[in-house]
Order: structure tokens, then sequence, then C-alpha cells
């Protein structure tokens, strides 16, 4: 198994627990759970190769992809209700799977020779689209969008960071720097607070 293999796996296996415990929290069947569960896991990589061309889709060359986020959904449904805080569990797996799919969607842009900007945006998009359906189709406020959070801004700082790395390392070790930076920035906006500055309105001037 390839590096970049290995990360699709990992992220669709962790973001599926997300759709899980986001159709736990909606109380939905466990065919419910299971729809949620895939298209959180493999939202984001379908943009991701439908934008690149890459024919086909990661999922639909190994469908294998689809029955590790089942059995994700299939874990959650029998053992969401162990967890004290459910939305505690769901925001810190989504953060791990934002440091797996960031350097998942990067890796694939850059083994295709993509432009610098184009690796940037398809690790973005790797790493925030399959929460941002998740979320939509739940009725949940988009973790991508809550006020201030570092979320696109630590994809994006993770993507950037790898681009910067593979000048001077290996593939793989700039993978790893994307998702260490990923992650620490998304942790420490869960951790300490970081935020970035939210817009307020003030009254017009007369």
């Amino acid at each position: 198994m390839t590096l970049l293999e290995l990360l699709d796996y990992a992220s669709v296996f962790v973001f599926a627990l997300t759709g899980a415990l986001v159709a736990s929290r909606a109380q939905l069947d466990i065919v419910g759970f299971g729809f949620v569960a895939s298209l959180t896991a493999v939202g984001g990589g379908t943009l991701r190769d439908v934008l690149l061309d890459r024919n086909p889709v990661f999922w639909m060359a190994e469908p294998a992809f689809i029955a590790v986020a089942v059995a994700a959904a299939v874990l959650v449904f029998f053992t969401a209700h162990r967890f004290e805080s459910r939305l505690r569990v769901l925001t810190w797996l989504d953060a791990l799977a934002l440091a797996l799919a960031v350097p998942a969607g990067v890796g694939v842009a850059l083994a295709m020779g993509q432009h610098w900007a184009i690796v940037l945006l398809m690790g973005v998009a790797t790493g925030c689209f399959g929460g941002l359906m998740r979320d939509v189709v739940c009725n949940e406020v988009p973790l991508v969008l809550k006020q201030g959070e570092l979320y696109v801004t630590a994809a994006f700082a993770g993507a950037g960071a790898a681009l910067v790395a593979s000048l001077f390392l290996p593939t793989g070790a700039a993978l790893t720097v994307c998702a260490g930076v990923t992650f620490v920035l998304r942790s420490g906006s869960l951790v300490f607070g970081w935020r970035l500055p939210v817009y307020r309105s003030r009254p017009p001037r007369r």
C-alpha cells in the first residue's frame, strides 16, 4: 500500500466516524448512519478527483473505501451511547481527520504535477468539503464556518507547509509536515482558543 492510499484509507475511516457521530446526534437509523458516514468519508476526495479529472474517482477504483466507511458507521451506531460528550469526541476526531485528509489531497495533486496553487486548493478541498457536506445534510452549523475558528486556515497552512517542505524533503516527509501543521493549528484553536478576527458591524456614520 502506498502512502497516498494509506492517507486516503485513514482519512476515510476517521471522517466516517465523525459522520456517524453527527448521525447519532440527529438520531438517524442505521441506514442514515451509513449514508452520512459515507458522504463525509468520500466527499472531499471525490471533489478533489473530479476537479483533477482523476479517473476513476478513488472509491470507484477501490470500493473497499465504502466498506471502511460503512464499518465505521456500524461501529458508532452500537457504541455512540457510551460517550459522555459526543460533541467533544466529534470535534477531536474531525481535527484528526482534517490532518489526514489535507496531506492526502496535497499528495495526489503533487503526484499529478499540478501548479502550486492547485496543490493548495486540493489540500483544502479534500480536508474541508466532506465535513461541510455532513453538517449541511444533518442541519448542523458547519465546523468549517464557525466564527473565527482555525479550520480552513489550518488546512491552508498545512498545505502551504507541505509545498515549502517538498522543496527540501522527500514527499513522504513533506506530507508528514503537512499533517503536523494542520493538526497543531486546529487543536490549538480548540484548546487555546486561537481565532481569526471576526467582522463586527458598526453603526453607520452620519
